[in-house]
């Protein structure tokens, strides 16, 4: 793993951005754990993942849903409260919880870290330990260890009663680079031919492809400028299902994996190609594809 010697972007990953301030509920967010896996485990009797609500014993109806497409930790605190106004320290009964996904944990874990002074950023990529053989379309949490100064990532998600059915030999507060790849990863290993692009997706939906790395990328170069759009958000030179990466847009996506990987030492980089290229640029609105409709960010 590589080692870094407390990069200056760390004060940029400590401050709470437009997804991760929790604004009028910044209360809700004191007096929690200061270690990952006591905020991790706050987080799974907060939140119910979407897919696997049935793991718990729960049935969720459309209405339900609708909190998956929150983007603000703001406005899912919010929820949370309004749903149960004890503290969040609390496990609600599965029923109770508000249904999100692996997006959901890690903008909230992002949230609560910084809260307490920790430099913190959400990963977008794939997750190769969902029992499949696949890379499964995944978010993770990126905190910043101080005593070992190095980056370490996160799974929020997963929790016993996940640990049940997929494959986890690791601890989730410092999942090994090879288990989650970041999408500038994914992307850099099939352009070397080092991995197979229909390897990486969604297996839920029977998607996967380049295209779908393509569109990770761009969401995880999001994250790292502090905008955590939802999995299904689509702006720009995004590519649809299945479509053609033109020649540009590969020279383009080659660009942007290698400063992703880099993260910190290409940070100027970074987010001056996804300011200035309107290609990457997030805009002030963008498509929801799973309503099939325009919404502001």
């Amino acid at each position: 793993m590589q080692v870094f010697n407390s990069p200056p972007t760390l004060p940029y990953y400590t401050m709470l951005g437009p997804m991760t301030t929790p604004g009028r509920h910044g209360a809700l967010l004191k007096d929690l754990p200061a270690d990952m896996a006591g905020l991790a485990e706050v987080l799974h009797g907060l939140i119910i993942h979407e897919h696997i609500a049935a793991l718990y014993g729960v049935t969720l109806s459309d209405e339900d849903r609708a909190s998956v497409h929150v983007r603000r930790a703001e406005d899912l605190l919010g929820l949370i409260h309004a749903r149960d106004s004890r503290s969040l320290a609390v496990a609600r009964e599965p029923s109770a919880r508000l249904p999100g996904n692996c997006r959901h944990f890690t903008v909230l874990m992002v949230a609560m870290l910084r809260a307490q002074g920790v430099p913190a950023r959400a990963r977008c990529g794939f997750g190769g330990y969902f029992g499949n053989g696949l890379f499964e379309d995944h978010w993770v949490c990126e905190y910043w260890n101080s005593s070992e100064q190095q980056w370490k990532l996160i799974d929020a998600q997963i929790d016993a009663k996940q640990l049940e059915i997929f494959t986890v030999d690791f601890d989730l507060t410092d999942v090994p680079r090879d288990r989650f790849l970041i999408a500038g990863d994914a992307w850099a290993k099939c352009r070397a031919g080092a991995a197979d692009p229909s390897a990486f997706g969604l297996s839920l939906i029977k998607e996967s492809g380049l295209w779908w790395i393509a569109a990770n990328l761009m969401r995880d170069a999001a994250a790292l400028c502090n905008i955590e759009l939802l999995p299904w958000d689509v702006w720009g030179v995004m590519p649809g299902p299945d479509a053609e990466i033109g020649a540009d847009e590969i020279v383009l996506f080659d660009q942007l994996a290698g400063f992703t990987k880099l993260a910190d030492g290409a940070f100027e980089l970074l987010q001056r190609i996804c300011t200035d290229d309107e290609r990457l640029r997030v805009p002030p609105a963008v498509r929801n594809s799973l309503r099939n409709r325009d919404e502001l960010v």
